[in-house]
């Protein structure tokens, strides 16, 4: 029990035990959580055609300034490596801790419009990360430069009120992304009640899977807090912010291929009334009495032309983005009032950055010749 003590008592400077058990998952959690995130930098780098956007920037940051000066800070910390310079380890965690856990926030939100069309949630979205991020953050960062750097009396103040505030800001944080994965959860079980096509169900029951293992993970994290597992709890949130990072970007790119083919309409799925005995009515998707209308498709009026099409190019190769002229043109098809796109001019999967472009003919389509 006494190392669980310890554990609890490494708020202000480093760990006093002398498990080696607590020294080597200190490490382990780090190498864990460094892993993570020099393997998503790498696959951002790699699967990104442009370096631009919302939702590739919270990524980078997330990983890049988010995970690895936050494990790095508590590992200097813990480890009390920097011991004349108490300040070092704390602006490094207190870095990452704000890039990592608001970050994490706006890649959850930066994909949200693909599946909400509430402009007032949305907007409500962004204020609740915005206003947590400055009442939560600040607070906790006083406190924890306080507990850090303060010696003598003054030390027990600092300590009862990180022991407070960190509660608190814990449960805000997870009562946030709790808010936005369930936002996440109720728009998919809607459009599995609503999309009758079952080739695209795979992608949806991997988003609601994703944000329910969220979930999960966070009320871990809120009970190691609140068992004042100080230590345990600070290097497990920098594995588990890695490890949901890792599930939302491996799942949030295929809301493209999900949103792009989403042309569910309730009655195009009607089956026609006068049909010989031999045809099973129930199985009938189409209307097989009207000629096939013209090969075009509508997104939703909610939908910014600017940011579907960013969204649908951003996880295509490079090279194709260079080689291929029609590429450009699509995007100039994608901007025009009308808001039509023509389905003979789209690729068909865009998670997948390693495939070919199958949406291009190989080769040029013969037009054929007017008669006389």
């Amino acid at each position: 029990m006494s190392d669980y003590t310890a554990a609890g008592n490494g708020i202000s400077g480093g760990y006093q035990g002398d498990s080696l058990g607590m020294q080597i998952a200190i490490a382990t959690l780090a190498g864990v959580t460094w892993y993570n995130a020099f393997e998503l930098m790498i696959l951002l780098f790699v699967t990104f055609a442009e370096y631009r956007g919302l939702y590739f920037w919270s990524l980078f940051i997330s990983s890049s300034a988010g995970l690895l000066p936050y494990s790095l800070g508590f590992l200097l910390k813990f480890f009390n490596v920097t011991p004349h310079q108490p300040w070092l380890p704390v602006i490094l965690l207190t870095i990452g801790w704000w890039c990592m856990v608001t970050g994490q926030s706006v890649v959850l939100y930066s994909r949200l419009h693909l599946v909400l069309s509430n402009q007032r949630t949305l907007r409500r979205v962004l204020a609740m990360i915005v206003v947590n991020a400055i009442i939560l953050h600040f607070p906790t960062t006083v406190l924890t430069f306080g507990t850090n750097l303060a010696h003598g009396p003054s030390l027990e103040p600092y300590k009862k009120g990180y022991n407070i505030m960190e509660k608190i800001q814990m449960t805000g944080f997870c009562i946030q992304e709790f808010i936005i994965s369930g936002l996440y959860i109720w728009e998919t079980v809607r459009m599995l009640r609503l999309d009758p096509d079952r080739t695209k169900r795979k992608i949806q029951y991997q988003l609601l899977i994703i944000n329910s293992i969220i979930i999960i993970l966070d009320v871990g994290l809120l009970v190691a807090e609140y068992m004042d597992f100080y230590i345990m709890e600070t290097m497990l949130k920098g594995a588990i912010y890695s490890i949901k990072l890792k599930l939302e970007f491996a799942v949030l790119g295929k809301l493209i291929h999900l949103v792009h083919n989403h042309g569910w309409k309730p009655e195009s799925f009607s089956a026609p009334r006068d049909l010989p005995d031999f045809v099973d009515a129930t199985r009938v998707t189409t209307d097989i009495t009207h000629a096939p209308p013209s090969i075009t498709q509508r997104r939703p009026a909610w939908m910014n032309s600017d940011d579907i099409s960013i969204a649908m190019f951003e996880h295509l190769p490079p090279d194709h983005l260079r080689n291929n002229s029609d590429v450009s043109n699509f995007s100039n098809s994608m901007s025009s009032e009308g808001r039509v796109y023509h389905v003979d001019h789209l690729p068909h999967d865009f998670t997948n950055p390693f495939s070919r472009y199958p949406g291009y003919p190989s080769r040029p389509r013969k037009i054929p010749e007017k008669p006389g």
